[in-house]
């Protein structure tokens, strides 16, 4: 699974890896067909427990906003594990 992923890919799950050390789940998917313009993220953590959606999304615009600077584009979809 992880050689089929870009560089970018590779560092955007990186950078949320540190930033939610608490997430089951994180999946970052190139949308642009490659070339880095835009991604989806899928994240599920502990830390969002609680938090509205607003303010999940806000947490990782956040732990990548030097990253976003160079994106076109960005879907973001949060959710709590559910025990």
């Amino acid at each position: 699974m992880f050689a089929s992923q870009t560089d970018g890919e590779l560092k955007v799950t990186q950078i949320l890896k540190e930033s939610f050390p608490r997430a089951t789940t994180i999946k970052v998917t190139d949308i642009s067909g490659g070339c880095g313009a835009m991604y989806e993220i899928q994240i599920e953590s502990e830390e969002f427990k609680e938090k509205r959606t607003v303010q999940q999304h806000q947490m990782v615009n956040q732990a990548l906003k030097e990253e976003i600077k160079g994106m076109h584009g960005l879907r973001i979809f949060t959710s709590v594990p559910k025990h």
